[in-house]
């Protein structure tokens, strides 16, 4: 299936591993024009380097970016689109907060969590909009989490800001509707991940089991019997984003292999 994204300018943020990394990896094999940010330059290099050689494409560009800082966002966007001419797609995304029950997270933690969660995408959003309103065929995808739906335990931080996201994605595929801009989220479970793996490490230390316990316990969970996997996200993801489906908008895509149960 052709999902019309050749030549397409993508920024992805958060790149620089699991689901991002793949993400990107996804829209370069679909032919697009894609810009990688994340915070190190090294893994943003790497990636690159993979891709090229997978792919053949040169219509790369990686800017290590801190997505905290506004100045660093405002470069990204205008190196993005100073080198490609414009931006059609942009995928908001994040590394996840920190662990923890509400008694135990301090308000720095709140606060850093906000910003890197939230405002970072509206620090994205607002910046690239411009270049956005310019494309025939722009779209908005933000990263969520299922946590938004269905809270995870230990997870307070994620639970309530990847919240805030949908919120924020919702209201904006309903304010930037009648400029044709799609907006749009998809909202993972536990998928195979570095993050996943740091989060149940951490997990089966706590409870004196393995890695190995936490993840086939998880597995349990799903309808499906086992994670999800970042290329299999990475399709849903691109697919969502892409001008394939242009009459997709305020969707919050689960991919969860069943691990939600509610009907709605």
């Amino acid at each position: 299936m052709d999902l019309g994204l050749k030549d397409r300018v993508v920024l992805v943020a958060g790149a620089s591993r699991g689901l991002g990394a793949a993400t990107a990896r996804q829209f370069a094999r679909e032919g697009a024009k894609v810009v990688m940010a994340a915070r190190s330059r090294e893994a943003l290099v790497r990636l690159q380097e993979d891709i090229y050689r997978e792919t053949g494409s040169q219509s790369m560009m990686v800017l290590p970016t801190d997505l905290t800082q506004q100045e660093q966002v405002e470069t990204l966007i205008h190196h993005a689109t100073a080198r490609f001419g414009g931006l059609d797609i942009l995928v908001t995304n994040c590394g996840g907060p920190a662990t923890g029950h509400f008694v135990d997270l301090s308000m720095a933690q709140w606060q850093h969590a906000a910003d890197t969660v939230l405002f970072s995408v509206v620090r994205l959003i607002q910046t690239a909009l411009p270049h956005l309103r310019r494309s025939p065929i722009a779209s908005i995808l933000t990263f969520s989490s299922n946590s938004a739906r269905q809270p995870v335990d230990n997870m307070m931080l994620a639970n309530s800001l990847r919240l805030a996201v949908v919120g924020l994605t919702k209201t904006l595929a309903l304010e930037l509707g009648g400029e044709g801009i799609r907006v749009n989220s998809i909202l993972p479970a536990w998928t195979q991940t570095e993050r996943v793996t740091e989060i149940l490490t951490a997990r089966a230390a706590k409870k004196g089991s393995t890695l190995e316990d936490e993840i086939a316990h998880q597995a349990e969970e799903t309808s499906l019997g086992r994670l999800g996997t970042p290329e299999e996200f990475a399709r849903a993801a691109v697919f969502l984003a892409s001008p394939a489906v242009p009459f997709m908008t305020g969707v919050m895509l689960g991919f969860d292999g069943g691990i939600y149960k509610a009907t709605l």
